[in-house]
């Protein structure tokens, strides 16, 4: 008995530490809303009560040695008497827990809040013309996340200093940087062993990739990343937020970069708008530099404008698919179905005056062929609206851009919403097997059937207009003029496997680069033949959309 004292300490400071290792790894919120903290607490209560329990239940079972007969079940119940009250007092507490959790999810329960959820999100009905301007064709993003991804192995395959040593997140986040859509991702350590070799100096660089011109760059820093998923300490990226803002309940963590270049993990912070924990939304976010570990938490409407993405894509899509399926209420989400809708099964990303923007189509429930219309969704301020244009599903309009371009077997991305001369236009790029990218394609949003394709965005989009235009459909191209008039200088090329000939005319210095595919009577022609260009002006330069030989 003399040391039952210190055999009950020794009992609990082994809780402690057992509990202590489990926070180290899951990190619970200590935040009363957070479903991740209640679930924590019945593990703690369960450690609790085990490890106080079978001291005494080893001594009740211990008296079953000196038996000369086999125990009874009566026995075996009176041995369990015997332990105490540990595990009743855990069952007790466990028990309330469940009933609270009950309680929880009743009080956000969908069939008394549908109203509510609809609320999370409101569309507002916009013009697409106005709202969507037309980008220069320079500035369309050709890169999606594979694309992305392979480039960036690519580029840390070249530099043999860092790729024994590290490999790179696949984080990819989209950003606006200087005016231009590219990804961003950092490298990290290789292993623990590399872990601990570079530590000291932390991460050296972070990929860039230019979705426009696919050029990818190793961004060496001055001082190395510090703060990371890759480090095991107090450093390591969710450890250092637990600590350092151990109420916030995170859900996105993304990482960015500022106009000067400074890397951030932007990690949004989830506030719950219907019941305990149901309707999660976001009402801040937490910007850490990755390089020093400082950090602030800033509200909604005071995050910095060069935040890109502080709600999750997932986010939105869950609030949107809400918003379509219990906008005529509960029931009717299930029975009758009037006026139901939900979000297309992908989306996309959109630049739009520096900020990133969502796309998704909004479909029927009951069809899957096509769109009722589409939303643009402000990642960083949920500004969202509604496009009520009907026309094809996005997949619908994949399989017809990989229609057209069958024997080569390519394969679509998902498309990116763009407006091509006033129109609603879908634009994809198209992969080989190797998963890299050959070809274009313009797809028209209202008739699916109309493809414009080409080895160059130019081109595509040409193909695109002409094909409109042969469709008597209405297209506003006044940038597109027509050039005639005799060859001065002919000559031809193949660039990246493409043959496209260079001509110049008389009384003119200006170069016209005119590729094989738009005349067959290309390789026939010589100074002195009479030529009709169809040429428009991009910030790359003078494109050839139509070539004919007079």
């Amino acid at each position: 008995m003399k040391n039952k004292p210190l055999k009950i300490f020794l009992r609990w400071l082994l809780c402690a530490v057992i509990i202590f290792i489990a926070f180290w790894f899951v990190l619970p919120p200590l935040n009363l809303r957070s479903s991740t903290l209640w679930g924590f607490l019945v593990f703690c209560i369960a450690v609790c009560a085990v490890i106080n329990s079978l001291p005494r239940l080893s001594e009740a079972l211990s008296g079953f040695s000196g038996m000369k007969r086999i125990p009874y079940a009566s026995d075996y119940k009176g041995a369990l008497k015997k332990t105490g009250k540990p595990f009743k007092i855990a069952l007790i507490a466990v028990l309330c827990i469940i009933v609270l959790n009950i309680a929880a999810w009743l009080s956000g329960a969908e069939i008394f809040n549908a109203s509510r959820y609809v609320n999370l999100i409101t569309p507002e009905d916009g013009d697409f013309t106005a709202d969507v301007a037309e980008i220069n064709r320079s500035q369309i993003p050709v890169v999606d996340r594979d694309t992305a991804s392979r480039l960036g192995q690519r580029k840390l395959g070249e530099m043999s200093d860092l790729v024994s040593q590290f490999v790179i997140e696949e984080d990819y986040t989209q950003i606006n940087y200087k005016g231009k859509p590219v990804r961003v991702t950092p490298l990290t350590y290789g292993d623990i062993i590399k872990w601990f070799n570079n530590q000291s100096e932390g991460i050296p660089a972070y990929i860039s990739v230019d979705m426009t011109t696919q050029e990818t760059t190793l961004v060496r820093l001055e001082d190395g990343i510090k703060y990371s998923r890759g480090e095991y300490f107090f450093r390591n990226l969710d450890r250092c937020l637990r600590f350092k803002y151990p109420t916030k309940i995170f859900d996105n963590i993304s990482f960015e970069i500022d106009e000067n270049g400074t890397p951030y993990w932007v990690a949004s912070c989830v506030g719950f708008k219907i019941g305990i924990w149901s309707g999660r939304d976001i009402d801040g976010a937490v910007l850490l530099n990755a390089v020093t570990g400082e950090s602030e938490y800033y509200a909604l409407d005071d995050i910095p404008s060069w935040v890109d993405q502080v709600y999750s894509s997932e986010m939105i899509m869950e609030q949107l698919t809400y918003n379509g399926k219990y906008r005529s209420g509960f029931f009717n989400s299930i029975f009758g179905q009037q006026g139901v809708l939900q979000p297309t099964d992908g989306y996309n990303y959109l630049a739009i005056n520096d900020d990133v923007y969502l796309y998704t189509g909004m479909t029927s429930v009951t069809s899957d062929e096509s769109n009722v219309g589409f939303v643009l969704t402000n990642l960083r301020t949920k500004e969202t609206k509604f496009y009520s244009i009907p026309g094809a599903e996005e997949y619908s309009a994949m399989s017809s851009a990989e229609g057209q371009v069958q024997h080569l077997k390519y394969t679509a991305t998902f498309p990116l919403l763009l407006n091509i001369s006033d129109r609603p236009t879908y634009f994809m790029s198209l992969k080989d097997a190797a998963g890299l990218v050959k070809m274009y394609a313009f797809v028209d949003v209202s008739q699916y059937q109309i493809v414009g394709t080409g080895e160059t965005v130019d081109a595509a989009r040409a193909d695109y207009i002409a094909k409109l235009k042969d469709e008597d459909l209405e297209v506003d191209d006044a940038e597109e003029k027509t050039v005639s008039g005799i060859i001065e200088r002919i000559a031809s090329a193949v660039v990246n496997g493409n043959t496209n000939y260079y001509i110049t005319l008389e009384n003119s210095d200006t170069v016209y680069i005119v590729p094989v595919t738009l005349s067959d009577r290309l390789p026939l022609a010589q100074p002195g033949d009479s030529i009709e260009l169809s040429v428009s002006e991009t910030a790359e330069g003078i494109t050839v959309s139509k070539a004919q030989l007079k």
